[in-house]
């Protein structure tokens, strides 16, 4: 009998004469690739399909894949696909079925998890794993039930919980271009061949721009991304890198930023040319014992780079040094989880905050095997101490959100460890009763200028590991011992020269410093035996306060919700880890009101030297050639010097000090006028979103603490201001043109009734827009404040926080919703 064709559906549905699908004729395949096709047709979807006998079974997922848990999506069953249709990109002429744009938006494999099969589909589920260029980790389809009137199969498609979660829709507001090609949706509409370069000037808005790369958005890989991202610069030299104190507990309070203390090397990746260098933590070149990791960096999307980070190997789902050490040898899997950026594209970032460079970091690593984005936590340390000690990992690093980075040992990083371990120098060794190896290693330490012996390790080694020791002790060997030790522990002691240095965990030290219960994990090749110290837990300090006296704490500054001066300094002061990277080094006009917000209030962005130590200037030259001390901050302090000359509001440039001529960021301020709803003001928000994502443009939501939303285009400053100006002049008038009735983009109080202003002149020098986190001077004591597009459909005013709000606005800058929030690495659009 013969078998039903699975594809005489699909060839039915097609008119091949018309459209450039291709025809449906069965293939072989590799029996496990996956694909998605972002398609616009009577309604925009994501097409997501897996390769299986043959054919490639087809799921339409109307909203697209979340990789929120907590999201379910319809995905609804269609015809099986041949398998060349994985290729498919272009456009389905209009009235064919499927009319409409098709972009190639994901591909990869995947394959069911252990125990299951693609045979489980016809069950009704499949747990599967995909590794896609953007879907990566654990997912899962099921099946609902009929009720009967469906003509088609509904499905869920769901994320599981695992590393590769994140927010709601990251995936589908940031990922814009083609993984094939690099176009934009408009770009493949027009049946342009490549994608147009940015940071040129700009052209009328007809065309369509790209997006470089955005943070949790792998770009296109390194044999298809048109154009490839720019090489000019050379290698970055190696700097020192900042080390940790050892304290007794986590630090309490905001300004703390934490992350995992992962178990592997420190390492400097230096990027630039097209090439990438990894040098250990003394400076050595091990390039060659990382080379996996090292070709992953030389592809990131950078002119140059200098980035900070741990390389791990894992063992059973969690980083070991032991795995590290046989990967280091056998060229096996490793993972850089990168923590810092000391430099970008020439830019020296060492002076900025440890929040400020971790957020330029997160725009530039797409994540993948080689390279990930060490995530952190702002406050709350303690319990991120508990669960890593719960779940047998190291410990906790700790770091001040607004310190610069400082190429040694400081106070303003900190670790906590759950186990006791540190590294030791071998000094001798005691021979086994067995033919081969050693009983125990005699370990040393250094302090106040002369090795002192800290006992021996018996345990943690297996054979091969032991033959490697013994191996390098042999031409090591000495006469006399560097240490003095009681006679009767090293009796038949065999020394050697104290150049291994081994890392030992042990459960404690006896009061003549003596280690107990000790074992082996490790040698450590990229450490030098001379600064192997003890190393004794400080105390954690205490939670951060101000340099700055605040004078009339009690004054009441927000009559109608009885918020003080003292209060409002509080609040910045806990806000600034959070705040500073979009503040900071941006010159700044300030809303003072020295009353209080019902009192006189009045705008300063000149310094006429009356805000103390803690505010800077930056000299600007004007049109006419004068040139004027504009304001700046860069820490808490600043901030807070701020309130105490009466501040309320911070506004800023959408540039900052260096380069100044060349912002970073466009503001689209949504003003809708008095008589409209502010669900008008977030479907107008939603429809920029859209027409700039049409561009390759990301853009995220902030509400202004107001009465409207402004809608963030982050950018990697190349353009200057005349271009950006320009782009979002024919931007906000193409808007307006288009539909008269919603968008108005003049001022004129006179043409706004009804309407949304939008308000672009945000966007040219000297202008400025509130600041995220910002209080505003209003009823109520509002905030600026970031939000996903996901969570703007649930808000209903503009004014949602305060600043009585400040543990859950920590809180929320932690979260998955607003992970990355306003950090993509994009050009503006060549059009």
């Amino acid at each position: 009998m013969t078998k039903p064709d699975p594809l005489a559906l699909y060839n039915a549905k097609r008119d091949f004469t018309k459209t450039a699908e291709p025809a449906g004729t069965l293939a072989p395949g590799h029996g496990n690739s996956f694909m998605v096709q972002k398609h616009d047709a009577t309604r925009l979807h994501w097409d997501l399909r897996l390769e299986v006998d043959g054919v490639l079974k087809s799921w339409a997922v109307t909203r697209g894949p979340s990789l929120d848990p907590d999201e379910k999506r319809l995905a609804v069953r269609t015809e099986d696909h041949p398998l060349s249709y994985a290729t498919f990109e272009g456009t389905i002429p209009a009235g064919e079925y499927g009319g409409g744009t098709v972009m190639l938006w994901d591909r990869g494999t995947w394959s069911p998890i252990k125990g299951k099969s693609a045979k489980d589909l016809d069950k009704g589920h499949l747990h599967f794993v995909l590794d896609g260029e953007r879907m990566k980790g654990e997912w899962l389809l099921i099946r609902l039930k009929r009720r009967g009137k469906e003509k088609r199969e509904n499905w869920l498609l769901r994320k599981l919980d695992d590393a590769e979660a994140g927010g709601t829709d990251v995936l589908v507001e940031e990922a814009l271009t083609s993984v094939s090609t690099g176009r934009t949706m408009a770009e493949i509409a027009e049946g342009k061949s490549s994608p147009a370069r940015g940071g040129g000037p700009a052209k009328p808005v007809e065309g369509a721009g790209r997006k470089r790369s955005a943070r949790g958005t792998p770009p296109p890989s390194a044999a298809s991304r048109q154009p490839p991202p720019r090489k000019r610069g050379g290698l970055p030299p190696f700097a020192d890198p900042q080390l940790c104190t050892l304290v007794d507990s986590v630090p309490p309070g905001s300004g703390w930023l934490h992350e995992v203390k992962y178990d592997g090397y420190r390492a400097l990746v230096a990027v630039g040319a097209g090439k990438a260098k990894v040098f250990t933590r003394s400076g050595l070149d091990w390039t060659d014992k990382f080379q996996a990791i090292a070709d992953a960096a030389a592809d990131l999307p950078v002119d140059t780079a200098l980035i900070d980070g741990e390389i791990v190997a894992f063992k059973d789902g969690r980083p070991d040094f032991s795995t590290l050490k046989d990967a280091i040898s056998n060229a096996g899997a490793m993972t850089l989880f990168a923590f810092d950026l000391l430099s970008l594209n020439g830019e020296d970032l060492t002076a900025l905050g440890n929040a400020d460079r971790k957020e330029r970091l997160r725009a530039i690593i797409p994540g993948g095997d080689r390279i990930q984005f060490a995530e952190h936590v702002l406050g709350s340390g303690e319990d991120l101490f508990e669960t890593m000690c719960r779940e047998g990992l190291e410990g906790v690093v700790s770091k001040r959100a607004d310190a610069p980075y400082r190429g040694r040992r400081t106070k303003s990083w900190l670790k906590a460890k759950c186990t006791h371990r540190q590294e030791f120098v071998i000094v001798g060794w005691l021979p086994s009763d067995k033919q081969r190896g050693f009983k125990s290693l005699l370990l040393g330490v250094h302090e106040d200028g002369a090795l002192r012996y800290s006992g021996k390790v018996g345990t943690g080694f297996d054979a091969d590991t032991m033959d490697d020791i013994a191996a390098k002790l042999v031409p090591l060997s000495r006469k006399t011992p560097t240490v003095e030790a009681p006679r009767a522990a090293v009796r038949g002691a065999h020394w050697v020269t104290p150049t291994l240095v081994a890392e030992i965990a042990y459960a404690e030290v006896t009061p003549d410093g003596v280690l107990r219960h000790s074992s082996f994990l490790g040698l450590r090749t990229d450490k030098s035996a001379v600064d192997v110290v003890v190393e004794t837990p400080e105390a954690a300090p205490a939670p951060a306060v101000s340099h700055v006296t605040v004078s009339s704490r009690d004054r009441v500054i927000f009559p109608d919700s009885n918020v003080t001066k003292g209060q409002l300094a509080d609040y910045y002061q806990a806000i600034a880890p959070i705040m500073l990277p979009w503040v900071a080094r941006r010159p700044v006009s300030l809303v003072r009101c020295p009353q209080g917000r019902a009192k006189q209030c009045f705008f300063q962005k000149h310094d006429a030297g009356s805000f103390g130590e803690f505010v800077h200037h930056v000299d600007v030259t004007e049109k006419d050639g004068s040139v004027e001390p504009y304001l700046y901050v860069d820490d808490a302090d600043g901030l807070v010097a701020c309130v105490q000359m009466g501040t309320i509001e911070f506004h800023g440039w959408g540039s900052q000090i260096d380069p100044l001529e060349k912002p970073d960021r466009l503001i689209f301020d949504l003003d809708p006028d008095e008589g409209l709803d502010f669900e008008d003001t977030k479907k107008a928000a939603e429809h920029l979103k859209n027409q700039l994502a049409e561009l390759g443009l990301v853009s995220f939501p902030l509400l202004s603490g107001g009465k409207g939303v402004h809608v963030v285009v982050p950018l990697t400053p190349e353009a200057e201001w005349p271009a950006v100006k320009d782009f979002a002049d024919r931007f906000a008038r193409a808007l307006s043109a288009a539909e008269p009735d919603r968008f108005v983009a003049v001022m004129s109080k006179a043409k706004r009734k009804g309407k949304i202003f939008i308000d672009y002149l945000r966007n040219q020098r000297g202008a400025t827009a509130i600041m995220p986190f910002s209080a505003r001077a209003r009823s109520g004591a509002p905030v600026a404040a970031p939000v996903s597009w996901t969570e703007l459909r649930d808000v209903n005013t503009a004014a949602r926080w305060h600043v009585g709000d400040l543990d859950e606005l920590l809180a929320r800058a932690g979260s998955r919703a607003l992970a990355g929030w306003g950090v993509a690495d994009q050009l503006l659009p060549d059009l």
